[in-house]
């Protein structure tokens, strides 16, 4: 089945997009996306096929996760979430901690953000999270966006406090990824919770990066979002 769903990926390769897929996803050198290979297929079309191939098993998504091609490492989550939302608690848990196991090769911020919240923030919701507080201090660039964008889910169960709590370990953070991902998690959390939100930014409005602020305040009002940035809270 593993042979078959790479070919049938490879029917749906565009070389014409793979080209503009490269260049978006910054895979030249030094880039984030350093030596990433694109088919260059749609990801509604990659829908259609983990919907096709969920069942399967870990041990075939394993050779599909762990491809040279994003598309592939792409349709292998998108499969692992389908058979996520499917599973009992044991499998569950087996999803999860071959996740875990595998962020090498979730490596890019599409592929984190499609997979993230709807597997560790799931299993998540109701056990510890120290694992989170882990990846946030990772060397690894992806491990530490799957951290913030894991809260997503407990952010869609008014469950705040971890999305807080790790937003202030990413706050130095280096990287424009993760300034994006932590600024769209307190946007989110502002829409359900803006006290929670605003008591945040006062703290820590100042020492943001510009980036995270800008997405974090995203829905505010023009004067609101204007006196943030001119630092006249």
């Amino acid at each position: 089945m593993l042979n078959q769903i790479k070919k049938e990926l490879q029917h749906l390769a565009d070389p014409d997009r793979a080209k503009i897929l490269q260049k978006f996803f910054k895979t030249g050198k030094g880039q984030y996306g350093e030596g990433d290979v694109f088919l260059g297929i749609k990801v509604s079309e990659q829908r259609k096929v983990a919907k096709k191939y969920s069942g399967l098993i870990l041990k075939e998504l394993q050779g599909l996760l762990s491809s040279r091609y994003h598309e592939h490492r792409l349709t292998s989550l998108l499969i692992l979430v389908i058979k996520y939302t499917k599973s009992d608690e044991a499998e569950k848990k087996e999803i999860a901690d071959f996740y875990y196991k595998n962020t090498t090769y979730i490596n890019n911020w599409d592929l984190v953000d499609l997979s993230a919240d709807n597997i560790i923030g799931d299993y998540l919701l109701e056990r510890d999270r120290s694992v989170l507080y882990r990846l946030a201090i990772s060397e690894n660039l992806w491990e530490r966006r799957i951290a913030i964008m894991a809260t997503f889910r407990f952010i869609k169960n008014n469950q705040f406090k971890d999305t807080i709590k790790i937003s202030e370990l990413l706050l130095r953070d280096e990287h424009d990824l993760i300034h994006k991902a932590v600024g769209w998690m307190l946007r989110e959390t502002g829409k359900k919770d803006m006290a929670t939100e605003e008591a945040f930014l006062k703290k820590h409005y100042k020492n943001m990066p510009r980036t995270m602020l800008r997405y974090a305040i995203e829905k505010f009002d023009q004067d609101r979002r204007r006196s943030y940035l001119k630092n006249l809270v």
